[in-house]
């Protein structure tokens, strides 16, 4: 199975003062925790921002602006170019991913997405590349929500336990940071 994985990080982080993927958590760069957390479960890793931000490789949005759609849309046109069939994409502010995350997912067919009791987690999720086409017409065409573009798709819903910390935890403000500081404590 060749799955490539992409951490979105085009965000401005604009809640927590600053870009998100340099943001410390417990000493270490927020890209780090998410980077340790996908690396072993991806055959290649890439992450997708307008800057560089170490030794990850580095994609960009063809069109910035787009939102996390134009993340995934970037790294669907990139996995393409590897000849993979599906790419993994998750957010730069989510350091508790679970260990067997591309795992759960593959199980899915169409686009497999995360899902637990809070819902959808639309950044973490499976994408056929094939349809980097239709996904780039719909944001021609002004599609900006990832709820509304892959309501037109195939869609599993891949369900996440509950667990604490929460798998899908997005660090947005000083106080998630803060919260997430004292749960790699314990």
């Amino acid at each position: 199975m060749t799955i490539p994985g992409v951490i979105l990080a085009g965000g401005q982080g604009r809640r927590i003062g600053g870009h998100k993927a340099q943001r410390m958590l417990a000493g270490r760069p927020l890209l780090h925790h998410v980077r340790d957390r996908v690396e072993p479960q991806v055959t290649k890793l890439a992450i997708n921002a307008q800057d560089a931000f170490g030794p990850v490789p580095l994609i960009k949005d063809a069109v910035p602006g787009l939102g996390p759609l134009g993340g995934i849309l970037a790294a669907m046109t990139w996995a393409e170019t590897i000849g993979a069939e599906r790419v993994l994409t998750v957010a730069v502010d989510t350091p508790f991913l679970p260990f067997d995350l591309v795992e759960q997912l593959a199980s899915g067919t169409g686009i497999a997405i995360a899902e637990t009791q809070d819902g959808l987690h639309g950044t973490t999720a499976l994408w056929p590349v094939h349809l980097s086409q239709n996904l780039a017409h719909a944001l021609d065409h002004g599609t900006r929500k990832v709820t509304d573009w892959i309501a037109g798709h195939e869609c599993s819903r891949i369900r996440f336990p509950d667990a604490v910390p929460p798998p899908f935890f997005n660090v947005n403000t000083a106080e998630d940071l803060a919260q997430a500081e004292r749960w790699l404590e314990c």
